[in-house]
């Protein structure tokens, strides 16, 4: 029914069974210090029938650590722990790459590990409330503005956080630029208010990212980095700025002189088909489309050439789509879901 979509494609150096991808969720169930748990094995191998699988976002520093029930990468535990997970998909012969995610302001001291501190670009408090486990809703913390040099250090992070992965089994990882978090604040002049070499004109807003996917793909190969981006969104308090689409052209040039295994990119309904089509034109990786795709819409995206893959939220978590778009999930999974609304 779907012969484009469920035919066989490529990531990277891989090999993939189709061009399903299987979108990061948010896990609804506590994960005690951050240790993957036999709950999440037995989630990812289930699903390991998806051409690729990109797991939930993960820290990789306990200042990093801002949501409820997030897993990390930074422990020989967790590692121990994806171990497993990775080990389960591969028996399967699934494909997993691993979500890497700093949540910057999107935080909270009641998610943290104790005596973590809430950093971000500058020190401009996100509106709204985030969920505790402890504490219910909660405001969002005020965060401390990074130096400088802890920007620096924060990209050698990302790159013992990507060699920890490759480790762990993982396939590859995909760095969370999206939505909000860390790597996306920098990029709105709104809450970038940095007059250093990392805010201020679009070249100097994108260094952190551009940095750190230049040493990431250094460490571990660019056929196994990603990156995940939402232009226009409006998660986590981002405002629309007048620089938006000048940014991510921007962002898309660059990217594509390092000729990583993809972007992921969030197709909120405000993106301009424009810009999805200039992103496209200027990088010549695997794009990856994600944007609440039924099984007819995906085939129609990966015929006319709009995406290479195209990843799924519901129908991987609960259900598959017709024609085994994700392999059929257990029915108390499809009940009760451990996992809840995609995309961090």
């Amino acid at each position: 029914m779907y012969p484009t979509l469920l035919s066989s494609a490529t990531i990277g150096k891989y090999a993939l069974s189709n061009k399903v991808v299987m979108a990061p969720a948010i896990n609804k169930r506590p994960v005690p210090a951050g240790i993957p748990n036999d709950v999440m094995v037995n989630y990812y191998s289930q699903r390991a029938g998806a051409g690729l699988i990109i797991a939930e976002g993960t820290g990789f520093v306990e200042s990093g650590m801002g949501h409820a029930h997030m897993p990390g990468i930074y422990s020989r535990e967790q590692i121990t722990g994806w171990k497993k997970v990775t080990q389960a998909v591969h028996e399967k012969g699934g494909r997993i790459f691993l979500q890497i995610l700093h949540t910057g302001r999107i935080s909270h001291p009641a998610n943290m590990p104790a005596r973590s501190e809430i950093i971000a670009p500058s020190a401009v408090t996100a509106r709204g409330e985030i969920w505790t486990e402890t504490l219910g809703w909660q405001p969002h913390a005020t965060p401390r503005a990074m130096t400088t040099r802890e920007v620096e250090k924060m990209v050698q992070q990302y790159v013992k956080a990507a060699t920890q992965a490759i480790a762990a089994g993982f396939d590859g990882v995909e760095l969370h630029a999206a939505n909000g978090y860390l790597m996306d604040q920098f990029l709105h002049p709104d809450i970038n208010q940095r007059t250093d070499k990392y805010g201020g004109s679009i070249m100097n807003r994108t260094r952190f990212i551009i940095e750190t996917i230049a040493a990431v793909s250094h460490a571990i190969g660019k056929d196994r980095t990603g990156i995940l981006l939402s232009p226009y969104s409006q998660a986590n308090d981002l405002q629309h700025h007048a620089e938006l689409d000048a940014t991510y052209e921007f962002l898309a040039d660059a990217l594509d002189v390092f000729s990583l295994s993809h972007i992921h990119l969030i197709k909120d309904p405000a993106v301009p088909a424009t810009l999805i089509a200039g992103i496209r034109a200027r990088f010549n990786g695997t794009l990856i489309l994600n944007g609440n795709y039924d099984a007819k819409h995906a085939e129609k995206s990966v015929q006319n050439g709009l995406a290479d893959l195209v990843a799924f939220d519901a129908p991987c978590l609960s259900a598959p789509l017709p024609g085994q778009l994700c392999s059929t999930a257990s029915g108390d999974v499809h009940k009760k879901p451990d996992y809840a609304s995609t995309n961090y």
